[in-house]
């Protein structure tokens, strides 16, 4: 199935997800690496509401407010983060390689969808600069709030019923090895 969704996401966005299901989303949408999932954890106060948020593993090259290359980053590196990240609201995280060991913290809350990897200067043609919040951080650390037209398409890899491709993958690898 394909959906068309506009932030903020709800928690009826989220529960009409299904692992397999095409995803573009339009509204605002903010990037977050390492430095930034780590003020997520603190507890710190953040510039920005999470609630319905679009959380996107990227690090963006950005020119003059333009938006030139925003690929994914491996989701791997903040996936022990997902919790706090869904804590403060966040109904979408969007990377690539999967949270798989963290999925549980999506049930009833969130989804993860995948963006596939090389696909930078594709997605910034569907995202311009609202604003830079946390710049000390740097370009690609900083958290950005972006406002995406139609960005994807993105696949659930994970939604919020616990169904996990990465996993199914990883299953049916070792199915193929035993025969």
């Amino acid at each position: 199935m394909e959906h068309r969704l506009k932030t903020p996401i709800t928690k009826e966005d989220v529960l009409a997800l299904r692992a397999g299901d095409l995803v573009w989303i339009s509204g605002t949408v903010y990037t977050a690496r390492d430095k930034v999932h780590a003020l997520f954890r603190s507890g710190k106060e953040l510039p920005v509401d999470l609630a319905g948020a679009v959380i996107y593993h990227c690090g963006p090259l950005i020119r003059n407010d333009v938006v030139l290359s925003a690929g994914p980053t491996t989701s791997g590196r903040v996936a022990r983060y997902t919790k706090d990240v869904v804590s403060r609201g966040a109904r979408l995280i969007v990377g690539k390689g999967g949270i798989s060991e963290e999925s549980e913290a999506l049930r009833g809350k969130a989804a993860y969808l995948a963006y596939p990897g090389g696909c930078g200067a594709l997605a910034a043609r569907h995202l311009r600069v609202k604003k830079l919040h946390l710049p000390d951080l740097g370009m690609a650390e900083g958290l950005w709030e972006l406002e995406a037209f139609d960005l994807g398409p993105m696949i659930v890899a994970t939604d919020s019923f616990g169904d996990d491709l990465y996993r199914e993958a990883k299953r049916s690898k070792k199915e193929i090895k035993k025969t």
